[in-house]
């Protein structure tokens, strides 16, 4: 093996996270995904808003959020937003369907992306929201479902408030770049 061999990096692993890795959420997708967003969290919404909320926190998976009828309305609104073009790759699919599903879980919109919310500290405590531990392990989700598995239970410990914005983005362009900004993003307050 010569010296150049050596100094280069090995090939990067064609792991789920490197091939759909780039890929940006639409400027109208988006604006139509925060006015759907906006509208599930408004204080007096209609009841079948509330129904669709409470459909979306209940699915425990990304096929039972597939599968609810509160999906498939805003996943239509989605398309129709994309050009009347939908997305036909499983990938983009599965990201749709966890960014639906998560937002439902976000109550309230703050000025801050995930890893911030997460390396909050709790008022009198020296420590982070979501442990270290949990986040390093967040950040090694194998893929979309494990990810929103996840997620999923830590909306809970930050108070259900991140901006949603900035969780669609994260989601749908999920790879090593956002994993990256995610891991520079949270405060590590761990011991040495």
């Amino acid at each position: 093996m010569t010296t150049q061999e050596t100094l280069q990096e090995p090939p990067a692993a064609p792991a789920e996270a490197q091939r759909h890795a780039g890929h940006r959420l639409p400027g109208p997708v988006k604006d139509r995904f925060l006015a759907w967003w906006t509208r599930l969290q408004h204080e007096g919404a209609p009841g079948p808003v509330r129904a669709d909320r409470a459909a979306l926190r209940r699915a425990h998976d990304l096929t039972a959020v597939v599968c609810t009828p509160a999906y498939q309305r805003i996943y239509r609104e989605l398309v129709q937003a994309n050009g009347g073009v939908s997305w036909d790759k499983p990938w983009q699919q599965d990201r749709i369907a966890a960014l639906i599903a998560l937002a439902a879980h976000v109550e309230k919109r703050s000025g801050k992306n995930l890893p911030q919310a997460m390396s909050q500290q709790a008022e009198g405590s020296d420590r982070n929201l979501v442990s270290d531990l949990r986040f390093a392990r967040l950040l090694d989700s194998p893929d979309i479902e494990s990810l929103f598995t996840g997620l999923r239970r830590l909306l809970p410990l930050i108070q259900r408030q991140t901006d949603p914005g900035a969780l669609a983005d994260d989601l749908f362009e999920w790879g090593d770049r956002i994993k990256k900004r995610w891991a520079y993003d949270y405060i590590w307050r761990g011991k040495p």
